[in-house]
């Protein structure tokens, strides 16, 4: 078992003093300071639950750690051309690099993208779910289980916001992961029609907060509204994770600014 594993689960309850000044709607919430692992505040982190497109964090650190050329031209598989939600619109037949579908994954939560890159990097779905399930272990995530690389509803598909700080904080190590998170608008991915496509980050956390520097919104009836957050000052780094919270921007905001006011940052 890696040390990362180790140090992930054995992560351990805040007390009522130090929580205090942490406040949120989120049905499940856990604020960590990453360059330290420390937690900082937690509710109900380790409540199963559905986790929408913050899936997504999974799915990307997942293909880059197992594509040997991020700037491969590949041919769209016919399997992801009009995958149902949020999307970028690949055409049947398309070619374009990986690094451009994965801009299209993070930043516009394109469902069309995860299943290209699951049945590019693996062959299939089901079988890229099994190579997320043993990248989520080797990231420390305890009481996760990955079925898809999109997020949309499924039972067996499930995580905490305990685990998702851990996979965060695992992908965020990575410097191409962190470089995509961290950008607002992407305007090389080609388009079908030999044009350029404009893909806009949905995070606003981006520009509504100081150090912003990622990470991912999801959304499904099911699962609400979930976001996991980062910002980066000075030398430390704070990672927030709401589960179905509405105001999920305004209150990831206030507990990160909490955080960094703890720290000294």
């Amino acid at each position: 078992m890696s040390v990362i594993v180790v140090f992930s689960c054995l992560l351990t309850s805040v007390s009522g003093a130090k929580a205090a000044g942490f406040t949120t709607t989120a049905k499940s919430a856990i604020v960590i300071d990453s360059a330290g692992g420390s937690v900082l505040f937690e509710k109900n982190a380790d409540e199963k639950l559905p986790i929408a497109s913050t899936t997504k964090i999974l799915t990307a650190i997942t293909v880059i750690e197992n594509t040997p050329d991020i700037n491969e031209v590949v041919t769209v598989p016919d399997c992801a051309v009009g995958t149902e939600g949020s999307s970028i619109y690949l055409a049947r037949g398309e070619r374009l690099r990986i690094i451009d579908m994965l801009y299209g994954l993070m930043l516009q939560s394109g469902n069309d993208c995860a299943v290209a890159l699951a049945c590019i990097t693996s062959g299939t779905v089901a079988e890229f779910a099994t190579l997320m399930n043993a990248v989520a272990e080797r990231a420390g995530a305890c009481n996760s289980h990955f079925t898809n690389p999109h997020g949309l509803p499924d039972d067996n598909h499930y995580s905490t916001a305990r685990d998702m700080a851990a996979i965060s904080a695992y992908a965020m190590r990575n410097p191409l992961f962190r470089e995509i998170v961290g950008t607002e608008c992407y305007r090389d991915c080609p388009s079908a029609d030999g044009g350029k496509r404009t893909i806009r980050n949905k995070n606003k956390i981006l520009s509504m907060l100081e150090g912003g520097n990622g990470i991912k919104t999801g959304y499904t009836k099911a699962a609400g509204r979930c976001l996991v957050s980062s910002a980066r000052r000075g030398d430390k780094e704070v990672i927030c994770v709401v589960l179905s919270c509405s105001p999920m921007f305004e209150e990831s905001c206030a507990m990160i600014e909490e955080a960094f006011g703890r720290l000294g940052g």
